[in-house]
């Protein structure tokens, strides 16, 4: 009893004074702040990073779940820790020892090429991580970006080098179905942002362009390949947002120099068979898809639109009810979870 009374009075007296329930929690948990200039960052330059969807007003939570989880799976690969003040420590990708011992995380992979993409990021990690042991600090890799709809995260890397942000994904996935990550709890999705650009009919082609031609050499196809594609386009909280004085409109849209979900389809399909002549249309059961994500960025003026592009294999999308990233949940525990 005594020892427990002597404990509960330092904690009493190490307790600091004047601060806020917030603030005090906060020193445990070690919360990035918003990077207030990404608004203008990402009209400048393209950017990769992870667009996180959870539950309106947990968005505190969700933030520490979501970088705890990147912090293992994504931040070893760059060198860096999500938070300077945090020590460095080694990480890997998923658990292995040796490079023969691949075994131990692929237990759910379905694809040669699926085991291929784990072993690259885990590859890299390991020799990274490996590299920044005798750092006494590292500076932050990821940004926290602001944004203006509840029920999102963003988090961008700040270096402008080429991040395997799907294949992270894959491998965070792989962990959860062999029950070597537990199911997060205020994470509902991570949608990997492979690029962003200004919402153009110019850029999303540029960006797609790249991106579909990256993917056939990533998964050694020729365009000469029959594909079946799907095409995904998201304005989340841009609506929203841009028109709390007034009704939207299509009028609106335009003069925010936004595209309409028809000729983002257009301008995406354009793209896709110009470099795969075979291609084709499939909503049901699509081979690759591509997603266009509106980013509802705080600060970004008015007739520039910031979209996130990725380029997706079948095994990390869902197509009902709509085309969208898989859950990192299943439906049955998202729905206990709302009931409680």
């Amino acid at each position: 009893m005594e020892g427990g009374k002597e404990e509960s009075g330092l904690g009493h007296e190490e307790r600091p004074q004047g601060l806020t329930p917030w603030e005090q929690h906060s020193k445990v948990i070690l919360i990035p702040r918003f990077d207030y200039k990404a608004s203008s960052s990402l009209l400048e330059r393209s950017h990769s990073g992870f667009l996180i969807t959870c539950p309106i007003k947990r968005e505190k939570s969700a933030t520490k779940e979501a970088i705890t989880i990147l912090e293992e799976y994504a931040g070893p690969m760059f060198g860096k820790n999500l938070d300077e003040s945090v020590p460095v420590k080694r990480r890997k990708v998923c658990l292995i020892e040796e490079e023969e011992g691949y075994d131990k995380c692929v237990e759910s992979i379905e694809t040669d090429s699926d085991l291929q993409a784990c072993r690259k990021v885990t590859k890299e990690a390991s020799i990274t991580s490996s590299k920044i042991d005798d750092s006494s600090k590292a500076s932050p890799s990821l940004s926290l970006v602001k944004l203006t709809k509840s029920g999102l995260l963003l988090l961008t890397f700040l270096s402008d080098n080429v991040h395997q942000t799907v294949d992270t994904l894959s491998c965070i996935f792989h962990s959860l179905g062999s029950g070597k990550l537990k199911a997060p709890i205020w994470c509902n999705r991570i949608f990997p942002i492979q690029e962003t650009c200004i919402l153009t009919e110019e850029n999303l082609n540029a960006v797609v362009s790249k991106l579909f031609k990256e993917y056939l050499s990533n998964k050694q196809v020729t365009p000469e390949t029959s594909i079946k594609f799907a095409v995904g386009y998201n304005r989340r909280g841009i609506d929203e947002t841009t028109t709390k004085a007034r009704k939207s409109t299509d009028e609106d849209s335009q003069g925010l120099g936004l595209l309409d979900r028809d000729k983002c389809f257009e301008v995406v399909a354009r793209a896709i068979k110009v470099i795969a002549n075979n291609a084709s249309v499939d909503l049901k059961s699509p081979e690759v898809a591509v997603l266009v994500e509106l980013l509802p960025v705080s600060g970004v003026l008015q007739g520039s639109s910031v979209a996130g592009v990725s380029v997706l294999p079948h095994n990390l999308l869902t197509t009902k009810p709509r085309l969208c990233i898989k859950s990192l949940v299943s439906d049955s525990k998202a729905a206990k979870r709302k009931e409680s």
